[in-house]
């Protein structure tokens, strides 16, 4: 790839490289609290700068995905959810990158078809292949005007060191062990020499490959792109067969209709099966549940964009069928929901419980799309799905889901004086906030003064940098300080 490097490319170079020093210093220094928003907002100020004159498209869904990369970034400065916080390592890159594709790709370039992450991958392999060419260029500008005789001298220098090198090192040693005081003196000669340590050359190199990434993959988006994937548009309906459609869907729909009896007979009927309690009963079926209505969600994808129809009756028999697939599959999510409600009520709430009933609640709203692309077939499945997915994965980051697991925990101990206080400690600082309001309102729970002791001991003695910033973290610490424990 020949380049031809401007005035302007080399000062977005340095532009670049400060960028990089503000990643090394936002992600590797410390914990990572406010100083992913502050990484963020340095990024898109570079970002916006450099295209200030550039011409965006799919402005709308553009939008939309900035924020939510910003309300993710503040996630990390908002709450102390571990889990999210290392999900989001990888999530926050991936929207950055696609948002970044898609507000500079082509204006009819239709972001919902699979060609488009080809056309994503591209654009990243093409970041490699600018950076490869943009080296030999600057090399060979560097090399412009130089003194070739001179050039050749510094080379056979250069090969003079190297081929005396291994002569050196055997008589340094043999002088070294004839003399102490000539050991000495050689010995500390590495000393000398030693500008920056190895951590330091770590986080050198660190710095070097985001200015790469940075300085590559925005300049291959900033020029227009060489080649465009083409775009071709099949009819993916004709896939499968009607009537093969029909047939598994009048099959399965028996199966699930005589289930759904069933759990209205339980669930409604105040009827449990066999001998078993509630707990067990909700323990014993609720994945099993979960996961046959997804598959019963892949089931209905399946049918809606890839089923043949070779008239009108069939059509409409097929739909009928996909809606009693959505009714029954309803049923089995709400059978899973109180099972799983059943089960916090017997041992407790805990953060994958909580997390299992939010995602429910999501396909209940997918499952009611689902139900209405059935029957109106001009609307889109994965533009809903997407953002959808996209918007619930925010809410369930920054709304601290600890909390509630927290909040839930306290209501249930105030009605059956039961609570774990080990596992509302291991909720990390909103765990400790918990914890504390426990206290304040029963101080004979066994073992929550010693638990509250250790936090106090270790959390006041810790010091943290700018880049770990956390409020919830900072509400434990001020809410430890005031606490009297004895």
């Amino acid at each position: 790839m020949e380049i031809k490097i401007s005035k302007s490319d080399w000062l977005f170079l340095f532009t670049c490289l400060l960028l990089g020093i503000v990643a090394e210093e936002s992600f590797f220094r410390s914990e990572i609290g406010i100083s992913y928003m502050v990484f963020i907002f340095s990024f898109y100020a570079v970002f916006f700068f450099r295209y200030r004159r550039f011409s965006f498209t799919h402005q709308r869904i553009g939008y939309l995905i900035l924020c939510i990369i910003w309300l993710l970034a503040a996630g990390f400065f908002l709450n102390d959810n571990v889990l999210f916080h290392l999900l989001n390592i990888l999530v926050i890159p991936g929207l950055v990158i696609f948002h970044l594709v898609l507000v500079t790709s082509p204006k009819n370039y239709r972001w919902a078809q699979p060609l488009f992450v080809l056309y994503l991958f591209s654009r990243i392999f093409e970041m490699f292949k600018y950076n490869t060419g943009f080296a030999r260029a600057a090399s060979k500008r560097l090399k412009q005007g130089r003194d070739e005789d001179k050039l050749l001298v510094w080379k056979k220098i250069a090969l003079g060191i190297a081929i005396s090198l291994p002569v050196l090192i055997i008589v340094l040693t043999l002088l070294m062990s004839a003399d102490s005081q000539f050991e000495r003196i050689i010995g500390g000669i590495p000393d000398w020499f030693r500008v920056i340590d190895a951590e330091s050359f770590i986080r050198l190199i660190i710095i070097l490959i985001y200015t790469s990434a940075f300085f590559g993959f925005m300049q291959v988006l900033f020029h227009k792109q060489i080649q465009v994937i083409q775009q071709e548009v099949k009819e993916s309906a004709g896939v499968l067969d009607a009537i093969i459609t029909i047939t598994v869907l009048v099959l399965i729909n028996a199966v699930y209709v005589l289930f759904t009896m069933v759990q209205f007979k339980y669930f409604f009927g105040g009827q449990l099966q066999g001998d078993f309690t509630y707990a067990e009963y909700a323990r014993k079926g609720f994945f099993e549940l979960l996961f046959v209505t997804l598959i019963n969600l892949s089931i209905l994808v399946a049918a809606l964009t890839l089923v043949r129809f070779t008239s009108k009756t069939i059509k409409r028999l097929t739909q009928s069928l996909l809606t009693i697939l959505v009714l029954v599959s309803s049923v089995m999510l709400c059978s899973a929901f109180l099972r799983l409600s059943m089960y916090e009520d017997a041992y407790g709430f805990t953060l994958t419980r909580v997390l299992a009933h939010t995602f429910m609640v999501f396909l209940a709203v997918i499952f009611t799309y689902t139900l209405v692309k059935i029957w109106f077939e001009k609307l889109s499945l994965f533009h809903f799905y997407f953002i959808a997915s996209l918007l619930f994965y925010t809410a369930v980051t920054v709304l601290d889901v600890n909390q509630i697991v927290v909040g839930e925990n306290i209501q249930r101990f105030e009605k059956t004086g039961k609570i774990d206080v080990q596992y509302l400690n291991s909720l990390s600082y909103t765990g400790v906030l918990g914890l504390i309001e426990l206290y304040e309102k029963n101080k004979s729970i066994p073992g929550l003064q010693t638990v509250l002791q250790e936090n106090k001991e270790e959390k006041l003695s810790s010091e943290y940098p700018w880049q770990s910033y956390n409020l919830q973290r900072e509400r434990a610490i001020k809410a430890l300080k005031k606490l009297d424990l004895y």
